[in-house]
């Protein structure tokens, strides 16, 4: 038997009766749904852990091991993560306002940009009618060779925030459906408004519409046969569920 505990007050956030180690005591904590804010997992070996979307607001996380461990869309506000190996973490989504001991340069690739001289390029995955296939309301038009502008969340603790939201060409991809068109942008390092951690996606205030990747090229990365007239297809699966709740904001 295992039990989570409280990191001050020493009260049980939940008992494993089964679990053999803290790890699978906290995966069973998180498939009950179980509330573990402030959670005492100091040190806690929890490598490769599945923890979307547990609740472990202000846990104390000091010098755990949560190497590759799934930690889609969990509330990590105000967690101490001193010390913790964030090596391969998946962060996508992921609450981390107020976290101590967390530097996104430790696992956010894209920050890169933050580093780059001259126009810089990414991607704008848009619906039939080149608007963001993502948001139901306040959608901008992207058209090739216009410069699209708007008023950009800088928060990076935003994931989905206002603003011209683009991204890696892989997030394009997994997000992908028939009909889809993918957009090269073009931009500079004063255009960036945020690099949230860990979804491939990134905002800026202002960027031109360079070019339309070819439907025959997009296919081709995917591994998809020729498109039927209608554009209809068994491709169903090639979009990936971040579990988000876009808010009606331009992007």
């Amino acid at each position: 038997m295992i039990e989570i505990k409280h990191r001050w007050n020493g009260k049980v956030l939940y008992t494993a009766e089964t679990a053999s180690d803290v790890r699978e005591a906290v995966i069973e904590a998180r498939g009950g749904e179980a509330d573990l804010r402030g959670a005492n997992l100091r040190e806690a070996d929890l490598r490769g852990a599945d923890l979307r979307g547990a609740n472990l607001r202000g846990a104390d996380l000091r010098e755990a091991d949560l190497r590759e461990a799934d930690l889609r869309g969990a509330n990590l506000w105000g967690a101490n993560l001193w010390g913790a190996n964030l090596w391969g973490a998946d962060l996508r989504g992921a609450n981390l306002r107020e976290a101590r001991g967390f530097a996104p340069e430790r696992v956010n690739d894209l920050l890169i940009l933050l580093d780059q001289v001259g126009p810089i390029r990414a991607y704008k995955l848009v619906d039939s009618g080149y608007r963001s296939p993502i948001q139901s309301s306040g959608k901008l038009t992207y058209r090739v060779g216009d410069i699209v502008e708007a008023e950009a969340d800088p928060d990076p603790s935003v994931q989905c925030g206002r603003g011209v939201n683009v991204a890696t060409l892989p997030w394009c991809l997994s997000n992908w459906l028939p009909g889809y068109r993918i957009l090269v942008m073009e931009f500079k390092r004063d255009d960036i408004a945020a690099v949230p951690v860990g979804d491939g996606k990134f905002r800026v205030s202002k960027a031109r519409v360079v070019r339309e990747i070819p439907e025959s090229q997009v296919h081709e990365w995917l591994g998809l046969g020729e498109a039927t007239a209608d554009g209809s297809g068994d491709w169903s699966g090639s979009r990936r569920t971040d579990g988000h709740d876009p808010a009606d904001v331009p992007v």
